[in-house]
């Protein structure tokens, strides 16, 4: 395994501290690729432990209305891959220290061309990729180029998984996996903290990186509710509708002042980070 990322520092220095990990999803280009790198720093400088950007995709099969939409618009203004990267590129500029995760799907990064698509992630400063429609069974040769360039690999976990699909999960996860805490698309509802925890409390048996909760997490009750189970927490779709609601000129400030009040209510918690 190669030598910890800025994923692995994070996390590790997080749960030294007794905090959970807040991570906040944004859709690359929406509201527009020059509004992007305002969201991202102004989510980072709110307390964003870890940021994950989305690839702009014409089929987002495991998304839900809101990121749809999102997805959507970024696509209408020719937002592809390339620019994701130019935006972790410009980050790093001025953050070398956040940790960056691209999140989507596989029809991009194959048509850059795999290898093609490591090292510019690599050179770009990306430490991590989730890739939604690559199974773990089929991850192998992928994995171990993202491995050779210290990049993580991230997979995601549901209710659904197998003892046998998590083992798998366990031996080719990086920095960590992303449980899907209710069964469904990004953006749903009802999310049951009991159940969760039993079900983390399981797939740790077979998964050694750190777990994040998302799906379901929408405010500060949610949040706070999950991190005394989890390592971190991942929201997504709240922050686009407040992207959605706030308009361009004014959504980097909200989506900030949003943050805040989660990661707040999170610092608050007691517990966190004894997993």
């Amino acid at each position: 395994m190669p030598d910890a990322n800025r994923i692995d520092r994070r996390l590790a220095a997080l749960k030294a501290e007794g905090r959970t990990a807040l991570v906040a999803y944004v859709t690359t280009g929406d509201p527009s690729l020059a509004a992007t790198l305002p969201i991202v720093r102004s989510l980072i400088d709110a307390g964003a432990d870890l940021i994950e950007l989305g690839v702009p995709f014409s089929d987002p099969m495991a998304d839900g209305p809101v990121v749809q939409r999102a997805s959507e618009r970024a696509l209408a203004q020719g937002v592809g891959l390339h620019d994701v990267l130019g935006v972790v590129r410009a980050l790093r500029t001025t953050d070398n220290v956040t940790p960056v995760v691209l999140m989507g799907y596989a029809n991009p990064i194959e048509a850059m061309g795999v290898d093609a698509f490591v090292a510019a992630a690599r050179a770009a400063g990306v430490d991590g990729v989730l890739v939604v429609d690559y199974p773990p069974e089929e991850a192998h040769e992928f994995a171990a180029k993202l491995d050779a360039a210290g990049l993580a690999l991230i997979f995601l976990v549901s209710p659904t998984t197998t003892p046998a699909r998590a083992a798998e999960i366990g031996r080719l996860a990086r920095g960590y996996v992303y449980y899907v805490a209710l069964t469904g698309v990004t953006g749903a509802m009802h999310l049951d903290t009991r159940d969760v925890a039993t079900r983390l409390a399981a797939i740790r048996a077979h998964i050694p990186v750190p777990i994040g909760v998302g799906f379901g997490i929408r405010d500060a009750a949610s949040a706070t509710a999950i991190a005394p189970h989890a390592d971190a927490v991942v929201i997504g779709s709240r922050i686009i509708q407040e992207i959605e609601a706030a308009g361009e000129a004014a959504a980097a400030e909200r989506v900030g002042a949003w943050l805040g009040t989660i990661r707040t209510a999170l610092d608050g918690v007691e517990g966190a980070g004894t997993r």
